[in-house]
């Protein structure tokens, strides 16, 4: 008789939101065991080296969605991660032609730059904005419902969420309801004129995602911005010392202590499935390992189509999961300076917030043009943090540096990146060198990670980082699929608990601990 090694628990990627899942289900008394395929845990929220002496948080480099629910559950305070409003940093919009414009605290609670008229319009529209967002928050805390078999529990969620609504008065509501899948340039252009201010929010609702500020629902990305925390403050933005990988070792800790098991350098090769179950999983390397539930933390697509595999699936499910737009628009430029650089205009304060370079809504829109046709921009937008300001054990003395998030740069680039990958960092470079004169004279090493190269390093289809676009269709009930949205799948014993399940991407660990909460509650 054939030993296998068994555990009550195997979750299948160590990124934020598996070790979270892994953690939560530690501490309920099971046994589990995390495997990594990399070698450290963290997936795109781990810190690196990038040349020597530099390092960076590769991918997600601001934390902005951290699930208060997650930091409590998990106890995250007594791993080290400790927040307060000092360490919110502001988002400096920048501008050739003038001063900056800045939003301070909490996402703009007062803003630097500003005419008195324009400050009274964002006030009112920073309220309405959050108020809104305040409807969506409940959403990403919990499961989404079953429209078709609801408990007596998911019909009370939703009762409160009409409840809410309902409290926003009668012209909240009907506006709540009338904006609710407008594009943002058109609330923008509704509500406020300093364009640099347009630019800023415009860029932050289509971070991430296939759209531009025109593109319809795509107000629905500053909701899911503005819904997320950071230190317990909804819009709050921290840029972490030590890097993002400073909240994963935070979880990670909390996860050990709860007993879980984790194994970096272990690659699954397959799920498996037995009459309908999902028993086990097998490595690379040809070992088996059994459990009563296996818990997938990586995208929904690898997991099914490469993993579980396509015989043993409903073909209407395949068809689904094959159909996820899951296309990538964003790179991430990290880059070695010898020295800090000079942004025009920009005070000390603010070269240690988020600088970005969104002019316009009309200059994002364009921006966007491009990849809709497999071209990158040629004025690429970007939002661009100097983490080594804030936390020197990043950079060696006196040198600095600079991690940029950057669109669009379409995972299909028609002339392919071997070819279009030195032109984009041309591009990228000329646009820092208009803000920042003669910081290309002070880059001492450059790395641009294209759609394409976070694919083959984070094991991430189309290289999104969202594992899924974020828009209406494959939002709430219908993410990752239809009819499969609440973290089960159509194999029993395997459950879904990634930033392609609900609610998305971020570094929010929500995701996890939802998924992690219904395996407690279905006894799995």
């Amino acid at each position: 008789m054939t030993s296998f090694e068994r555990w009550d628990v195997v979750v299948v990627g160590g990124g934020h939101n598996g070790l979270v899942s892994a953690a939560v289900l530690a501490k309920s008394g099971r046994k589990v065991l995390v495997l990594e395929a990399a070698g450290d845990v963290g997936g795109a929220a781990r810190t690196e080296e990038f040349a020597p002496g530099f390092q960076v948080s590769f991918i997600a480099h601001v934390l902005n969605r951290l699930h208060p629910d997650v930091v409590k559950t998990l106890e995250l305070e007594s791993h080290g991660l400790q927040f307060a409003r000092a360490d919110f940093v502001p988002s400096v919009a920048l501008s050739k032609d003038g001063p900056p414009f800045v939003l301070h605290g909490a996402y703009g609670e007062t803003l630097t730059g500003a005419t008195s008229t324009e400050q009274t319009a964002w006030t009112e529209l920073r309220a309405q904005l959050l108020r809104y967002a305040d409807i969506l928050k409940p959403f990403l805390a919990r499961r989404p419902p079953d429209l078709g078999v609801m408990s007596l529990l998911e019909t009370v969620s939703l009762g409160q969420a009409a409840m809410a609504l309902k409290k926003l008065g009668k012209e909240d509501m009907r506006d709540f309801l009338r904006v609710l899948l407008m594009n943002i340039a058109d609330l923008l252009d509704e509500q406020l004129t300093d364009t640099r201010l347009k630019g800023l929010l415009a860029f932050d609702a289509t971070l991430g995602s296939h759209l531009g500020p025109r593109s319809p629902t795509s107000l629905l990305g500053l909701y899911h911005r503005l819904a997320g925390e950071a230190g317990g403050t909804a819009g709050a933005q921290i840029l972490p010392k030590g890097g993002m990988g400073a909240v994963v070792s935070a979880i990670r800790a909390a996860a050990e202590k709860a007993g879980a098991t984790i194994r970096t350098g272990t690659s699954v090769a397959k799920i498996i499935v037995e009459k309908g179950r999902a028993v086990g999983i097998a490595l690379d390397n040809g070992q088996e390992i059994r459990a009563r539930t296996i818990v997938s933390a990586i995208n929904p697509a690898t997991t099914f189509l490469d993993l579980v595999g396509p015989r043993e699936i409903d073909t209407g499910f395949v068809r689904k999961v094959r159909n996820i737009r899951m296309k990538g628009d964003v790179a991430k430029l990290n880059l070695a300076l010898d020295r800090r650089p000079e942004f025009a205009g920009v005070d000390a304060a603010g070269h240690k917030g988020r600088l970005v370079i969104a002019p316009s809504p009309d200059h994002v829109e364009c921006a966007f043009n491009p990849a809709k046709y497999g071209e990158f921009s040629p004025e690429p937008v970007m939002e661009i943090t100097l983490p080594s300001l804030a936390d020197p054990s990043l950079a060696p003395h006196g040198a600095c540096v600079l991690s940029a998030v950057v669109q669009y740069a379409p995972y299909a680039l028609k002339e392919g990146w071997s070819a279009g990958k030195p032109k984009f960092l041309r591009a990228i470079m000329a646009q820092l060198e208009a803000y920042a004169p003669g910081i290309g004279k002070t880059v001492l090493h450059a790395e641009l990670l294209t759609p394409a190269d976070i694919e083959a390093r984070y094991r991430m289809p189309g290289g999104h980082w969202h594992h899924g676009e974020l828009q209406a269709d494959q939002m709430l009930m219908s993410r990752p699929v239809s009819g499969w949205s609440g973290y089960d799948t159509p194999v029993d014993g395997l459950f879904l608990a990634g930033a392609g399940s609900h609610p998305g991407g971020g570094v929010s660990g929500a995701p996890g601990l939802n998924a992690a909460k219904r395996i407690i509650a279905m006894k799995g």
